[in-house]
């Protein structure tokens, strides 16, 4: 059993103290059972869309993402005929980093 955050009550916390107004947009995400890497990105996005850009630069640097949601963003370039630098800015990351999941999952399918 993987131990992670409570992001559920993290960001429930975050809204009810200092941004009581995005309740409403954040409510159909939170009212989740379980809330996925992309979830906690939406919501993450929602809440902090209007701060510093410095800020929001330095916290990309820090993202982890579960094979679940790697699969899910790769599956995501196929079905919709993207390449790599249009699936990187739809989701916010790195060219290399779809380019190295690419290589690491196309290896793993063969074995």
């Amino acid at each position: 059993m993987k131990i992670h955050p409570n992001y559920k009550q993290i960001y429930t916390d975050i809204i009810i103290r200092k941004y009581p107004e995005k309740w409403d947009h954040c409510a159909p995400i939170l009212a989740k059972v379980e809330l996925t890497v992309l979830d906690v990105m939406k919501v993450n996005t929602l809440i902090f869309s209007n701060t510093n850009k410095e800020i929001t630069a330095f916290n990309q640097r820090h993202k982890s993402y579960d094979e679940k949601t790697i699969l899910y963003m790769l599956s995501y370039q196929k079905k919709n005929k993207l390449n790599n630098t249009q699936l990187a800015n739809h989701f916010k990351l790195s060219r290399n980093s779809i380019a190295k999941w690419k290589k690491i999952y196309r290896i793993s399918k063969l074995v």
